[in-house]
């Protein structure tokens, strides 16, 4: 994984996944450029996490290439909200090794995690801007204080991942606002990188999206589950999605789409 999972979503999506007997949608990963066999999940870690707690052996994914054209890496930002805004800015600026600065500039989407002194942008409540910094330029350390960043407030709010990079629409929407956090734009490469040496960022500040997206395949449990060779286990894999493309239960949405029944 590349990303810590959310406590906060796995027992409940245990609980969907035991009630509904069946795995729905398979988490996504990439083989590592460091010739270890190993693969990174680029997205699904809360559902990979579900599925060891719950004890299986094995997990149905797809496998993608880091270099896939259909690939593509962007970022979440964090909708902070029921903590004290003052409590929430002060927590940041007494970080070791970060500093809160106030923010000159009102782009902060132009923040790059290597050419900018940036490690993440703040709104506040009031809709005051500052930049979370670091004199350090070494990757793994600002992954390490990005966790810390955001470590600051996971446990001591409701936060929400978001795409938004103004608080006017959020202020509305989110009792008791305390601000937003824009976090900076990364390279596949330094995923991978940071993957390889078991360093994991925070959880809900990166997104793949990938196309074509395996979705809704509901595949059963039991399978999952079953004591047998991963050998077998694909064989049956490979004999279900065959019998699905038969019974053309399969169909490709080359458009973008709206689900409405997750």
């Amino acid at each position: 994984m590349h990303e810590r999972h959310d406590d906060q979503r796995t027992l409940p999506l245990i609980r969907r996944i035991r009630t509904s007997g069946v795995f729905r949608n398979p988490p996504v990963v990439a083989p590592l450029t460091d010739g270890s066999g190993r693969f990174m999940v680029l997205d699904g870690a809360n559902r990979t996490t579900a599925l060891e707690e719950m004890g299986f052996p094995d997990a149905l994914v797809q496998v993608v290439q880091p270099d896939d054209p259909g690939l593509n890496l962007e970022n979440w930002n964090h909708v902070v909200w029921e903590l004290n805004p003052i409590r929430f800015l002060s927590t940041i600026r007494n970080l070791p090794g970060i500093q809160l600065k106030p923010r000159r500039t009102s782009q902060p989407h132009e923040l790059d995690l290597m050419e900018s002194c940036d490690l993440a942008s703040i709104v506040s409540c009031k809709g005051r801007s500052y930049c979370v910094c670091s004199p350090i330029d070494d990757l793994e350390t600002r992954a390490k204080l990005l966790n810390k960043l955001v470590e600051s407030y996971r446990t001591a709010s409701r936060l929400d991942r978001t795409n938004a990079r103004v608080v006017n629409r959020l202020r509305e929407i989110y009792p008791l606002f305390s601000g937003l956090v824009i976090f900076p734009q990364f390279k596949i490469k330094d995923i991978m990188h940071l993957a390889g040496k078991g360093l994991l960022l925070p959880s809900g500040i990166t997104r793949f999206t990938i196309s074509p997206r395996a979705l809704h395949l509901d595949y059963p449990l039991e399978e999952l589950a079953a004591e047998k060779p991963l050998e077998e286990k694909n064989a049956a894999l490979q004999a279900w999605l065959k019998d699905k493309l038969e019974r053309k239960g399969v169909r490709y949405y080359a458009e973008a789409t709206f689900l409405f029944d997750e």
